[in-house]
């Protein structure tokens, strides 16, 4: 596997670099990767099934000049921004049998990226004393795609299936603006049984580790060794113009 630590300028390009690494691989072109970014700036990523105005406070977002934009994959709606790091899993499905139904390449991602993730726990135990009540608990895989301390979440995951090749990817909240959730974002249409209508708030937190560590927690787990040199480019930018920055893409599914 190859890795690419690369973060463009815009929302539009992160989104749509992640779907053109995904359609490389499916067409049999490029490698499996594992990418990273973070987002430079504020913006509402929505689950490819979300509608725009039950998941999102659209006015907030507009008086705060947030873009509103749609992925290609599944899942709930997230904000997104400074102090939030971005992974992405670009996997061909024949390299494993986990990676053949979309339940087991939950289980298969999930679980791997917790174990990697877990050695780095007890560095910040510290540092969240105050936010959960047992500083000593285990990281847990809860709901279907989320990474908690104790019953707080500070991972959410999602993927996008191919013919031959998942895009899984999620995000993990390191040093970011909590409060600014509460204003942009409504309760989710759809929630864990954990999370138990807890405001975003109560169910959010911060995880105080480096990004550095986590990124080289995953490419140690994940094998991701070479650097990835090139990357489709030209689809990248297609797929900003036809898609990412598409109205009629962002908001499809809203009245």
């Amino acid at each position: 596997m190859k890795y690419l630590d690369l973060t463009f300028p815009t929302p539009q390009e992160n989104l749509a670099c992640d779907e053109a690494l995904l359609d490389w691989c499916d067409a049999g072109d490029g490698p499996e990767v594992l990418r990273f970014w973070e987002p430079q700036q504020h913006f509402v990523a929505v689950g490819y099934s979300n509608r725009v105005a039950r998941e999102v406070n659209v006015a907030a977002c507009q008086e705060l000049g947030i873009p509103i934009l749609r992925r290609c994959s599944g899942g709930g709606t997230v904000l997104q921004g400074p102090g939030c790091l971005n992974y992405s899993l670009i996997l061909r499905m024949d390299s494993d049998l986990a990676l053949q139904t979309v339940t087991s390449t939950n289980r298969f991602v999930m679980e791997r990226n917790r174990a990697a993730l877990e050695p780095l726990l007890t560095r910040s135990s510290r540092s969240f004393k105050s936010e959960i009540r047992n500083p000593k608990s285990e990281i847990f895989v809860r709901g279907h795609t989320d990474l908690a301390i104790g019953d707080r979440k500070f991972s959410g995951n999602a993927q996008r299936r191919r013919r031959r090749a998942v895009l899984f990817h999620g995000s993990f909240l390191l040093d970011f603006d909590l409060a600014l959730i509460e204003r942009v974002l409504r309760m989710p249409s759809k929630q864990p049984d954990y999370r138990r209508s807890r405001s975003h708030g109560e169910f959010l937190m911060n995880w105080n580790v480096s990004a550095k560590e986590v990124k080289a927690a995953l490419r140690q787990a994940w094998r991701a060794i070479g650097e990835l040199k090139g990357f489709p480019r030209e689809q990248t930018q297609k797929l900003v113009l036809e898609k990412y920055s598409n109205e009629a893409w962002n908001f499809k599914n809203s009245p």
